[in-house]
């Protein structure tokens, strides 16, 4: 009997626990926007987490960005704003890791894109990858006391030819051509850390 109740506790407080574990609406919202340039804050739409886990539209949005929470379950934080021209590569991808298919991902995703399932942008489209460590991160108030940010520029196919850019990191903050040649070819450029 002193057994069982002692798993009913343990049970209990890991619930109690992973339901803290995810920020309320307005820290996540406050969160996800970090990422976005102040002129896209205000109107970019807001996915995040429910109380029960779930990825929801935490907040509709009207400017053509979309915002992506930080995902509670994986260690550090780490939040990203996107062109909504990016939402259904993104959110084909947020299906297929949830399906349990993380390790098919990209090649279930550039069969789509060839196939014209999922329609990429023709010019290169943007993300914001903001990351931080837990410990930068407020969960009461959504504030990162310090942060990272990169820049994505994503359209597939993108050849170190067609760009003119190198393959790998050239310098500090310099922009390179990241799985050149590849469905998820992408500019990055990472601003060197303070």
């Amino acid at each position: 009997m002193k057994n069982l109740l002692l798993l009913f506790f343990v049970c209990c407080s890991y619930l109690l626990v992973a339901q803290n574990k995810i920020p309320s609406k307005e820290s996540q919202i406050a969160t996800a926007i970090i990422a976005a340039p102040d002129m896209y804050k205000e109107e970019a739409k807001v996915i995040g987490y429910n109380s029960d886990g779930e990825l929801v539209t935490l907040r509709e949005g009207n400017n053509g960005l979309i915002c992506l929470a930080d995902d509670p379950n994986v260690e550090g934080i780490s939040v990203a704003c996107y062109s909504d021209k990016l939402e259904p590569f993104m959110a084909r991808g947020r299906e297929l890791t949830a399906e349990g298919r993380a390790k098919e991902k990209q090649d279930i995703r550039k069969k789509e894109i060839d196939d014209g399932t999922i329609i990429m942008p023709e010019e290169p489209a943007i993300v914001y990858v903001v990351s931080a460590d837990e410990s930068d991160y407020d969960i009461q108030t959504g504030t990162l006391n310090d942060y990272h940010i990169r820049y994505v520029f994503y359209k597939p196919y993108m050849t170190v030819e067609e760009t003119g850019l190198p393959d790998k990191p050239a310098g500090p903050g310099a922009p390179w051509l990241m799985d050149a040649g590849t469905h998820r070819s992408h500019i990055m450029i990472t601003p060197p850390r303070k």
